[in-house]
């Protein structure tokens, strides 16, 4: 199973970039005409939420005609902080599982290998994310029906403290209460979040937390306390997670743009872990 993950789009109207400077339209285009093009395809695509910049009608348009070049790859949504929910619903209603509970974006991806648990962290009008009592309650009783199956959880807003001191102003909120919960549920292999624009790896509990980085632009990696976060144009990059029968889930991140290469790895005659036998073969021959 190939899950490719994207976040982060913040897509916007037509001709408007992104804070003034980033032609996010055409970042998010250049993307997916990447991953429609992938080698093997994938099974699925997630979106870790940030679908738009401002969650306005019109941008969830332009997000909706852009995603049809994925098709007929199946992709699932959550939303982030910048989106609307009501209009993420209204915008975004065609794709699977966005309208299957009556106020959150969450539900359950049962038919791969590994099973998917949608979650909506958003709180309106906050950056921070927060999963409240109802939206424990529906994770908890999801988990609960399949205890046996290896589980991956979407969420936009990331459990974990990075050291990034504005983005660790706008994490989950109540990872106290997260946590306990998923020591009830071992299945919970990974935690997929985006939100913070860097690639990052860390851990609640048993289950390891994996942010994505952004398709677009990404945020400056500053550690120096209180400093504010700041957006840079690195390479825009997406997650593409591996489940291998009998070995769990890889994860690798791969790049948007392309860079010189392949090139074949040709080593010298004295490369110290050529093996004996075939150095000893070579030179009988």
């Amino acid at each position: 199973m190939l899950i490719a993950q994207l976040s982060d789009l913040h897509i916007r109207p037509y001709g408007v970039p992104a804070a003034r400077v980033v032609e996010t339209n055409m970042l998010v285009e250049r993307a997916l005409a990447v991953i429609a093009g992938l080698d093997p395809r994938p099974d699925a695509v997630i979106i870790s939420g940030d679908v738009t910049e401002c969650g306005r009608p019109e941008e969830y348009r332009m997000a909706a005609k852009l995603l049809q070049r994925l098709a007929p790859m199946p992709v699932y949504v959550v939303p982030g902080n910048h989106d609307r929910r009501d209009n993420f619903r209204e915008g975004l209603g065609h794709l699977p599982g966005v309208t299957a509970d009556p106020d959150f974006v969450q539900y359950a991806v049962e038919d791969l290998p590994v099973r998917i648990v949608m979650l909506d962290s958003v709180v309106p009008g906050a950056g921070y994310g927060l999963l409240c009592p109802e939206r424990l309650a529906f994770l908890d009783r999801t988990l609960s029906a399949q205890p046996d199956r290896p589980t991956m959880l979407v969420l936009h807003h990331p459990p974990m403290l990075t050291g990034v001191s504005d983005m660790d102003g706008i994490w989950l909120r109540n990872t106290a209460e997260f946590g306990a919960l998923l020591e009830r549920h071992p299945q919970v292999e990974r935690i997929l979040t985006g939100h913070h624009h860097r690639s990052i790896v860390g851990r609640l509990g048993h289950a390891i937390v994996i942010v994505a980085p952004a398709i677009v632009h990404q945020t400056e990696l500053d550690f120096r306390l209180g400093a504010e976060a700041r957006l840079v144009l690195e390479p825009p990059a997406y997650h593409l997670h591996l489940a291998i029968p009998g070995a769990g889930i890889a994860t690798h991140t791969a790049y948007v743009e392309r860079f010189p290469g392949p090139y074949p790895f040709l080593v010298d005659e004295d490369y110290p872990g050529r093996p004996a036998s075939r150095a000893h073969a070579e030179e009988a021959g």
